[in-house]
């Protein structure tokens, strides 16, 4: 799923809510804290690890240790960034774009 790119994570997060596997944890970061999002997580059995925004007047709790895991898929996303057609999203045809990011993961993990 692609979205435009100013786009808030809200809206990816809204249209990805319905298709999300069976997991027990979703990682995500401060973009993705709203209540409604939390609150549809924990109705399809899913708990939460997000920090809450700074401007939360009641902190919420969210799993440190596990939280800090995700500096992984962080790294993962600057490898394909190192890759200049995907980083500056040259493509506009969301397919192509996604071949590209597809052919990029290819070639950084099989090497």
């Amino acid at each position: 799923f692609v979205t435009a790119g100013q786009v808030s994570d809200y809206i990816g997060a809204r249209a990805l809510l319905s298709s999300l596997p069976n997991v027990d944890w979703l990682l995500g970061d401060r973009g993705y804290d709203a209540d409604w999002f939390r609150d549809a997580l924990k109705d399809k059995g899913i708990r939460p690890c997000i920090p809450g925004r700074k401007q939360r007047k009641t902190p919420v709790k969210y799993d440190q240790r596990r939280y800090k895991r995700r500096n992984r898929i962080e790294i993962m996303f600057g490898r394909l960034k190192d890759w200049r057609r995907v980083a500056t999203r040259y493509d506009r045809c969301p397919k192509v774009f996604l071949s590209a990011i597809a052919l990029a993961a290819i070639v950084i993990y099989w090497l």
